[in-house]
C-alpha cells in the first residue's frame, strides 16, 4: 500500500467519526445546530480529501467545500451524491464556530439534512478509495 492510500484511509477514518457525531447530534433536539453542521462539515471535507489524496493530488489547507468540489472536477473526478448543495456547510468549518454562537444559530441549517449529507459523501468516499485500491492491485499485478 502506498503512503498517500495510507493517508487517504486515515483522512476516511476521520471522516467516519466526524460523520458519526453529526448522526448522534442531529438526533438530540437538544444539540446545538450549529455543532450538528460543523461535524458535517468536517466529515464532508476530510472524505473529499481522502478522494483526492488516493488520487494523489495535492490540495491547499481549507475548509472551503466549493474550492475541493471543484478540484475534483479539475481533474474529471466524480462528485459526492450532494455536491450541488454541500457548500453550504463550508461556514461552519471554521468561521461559524469561532463567531458568537447567537449569529451561528441564525445559519439556518436542517439538522437531518446535514447529518444525511455527511453520511452520504463518506460512502461515497468509501467507494472511490476501495476503487483506487483495486486499481492500485491491478496496476501491481
Amino acid at each position: 500500500m502506498n503512503r498517500s492510500h495510507e493517508h487517504a484511509l486515515a483522512l476516511l477514518e476521520r471522516a467516519e467519526g466526524d460523520r458519526y457525531v453529526a448522526e448522534r447530534l442531529a438526533a438530540d433536539a437538544a444539540a446545538p445546530g450549529w455543532s450538528v453542521a460543523f461535524h458535517a462539515q468536517q466529515a464532508v471535507e476530510k472524505a473529499i480529501k481522502a478522494v483526492l489524496t488516493a488520487r494523489g493530488i495535492e490540495y491547499p489547507r481549507t475548509h472551503n467545500l466549493a474550492m475541493l468540489l471543484q478540484m475534483l472536477k479539475a481533474h474529471c473526478l466524480p462528485e459526492p451524491p450532494d455536491a450541488d448543495g454541500l457548500p453550504r456547510l463550508t461556514p461552519f468549518g471554521a468561521a461559524l464556530r469561532y463567531e458568537d454562537t447567537a449569529a451561528a444559530e441564525d445559519v439556518l441549517v436542517d439538522r437531518a439534512w446535514a447529518s444525511e449529507c455527511a453520511e452520504r459523501t463518506v460512502e461515497w468516499a468509501r467507494t472511490a478509495l476501495g476503487e483506487a485500491e483495486e486499481r492500485n492491485q491491478g496496476s501491481v499485478s
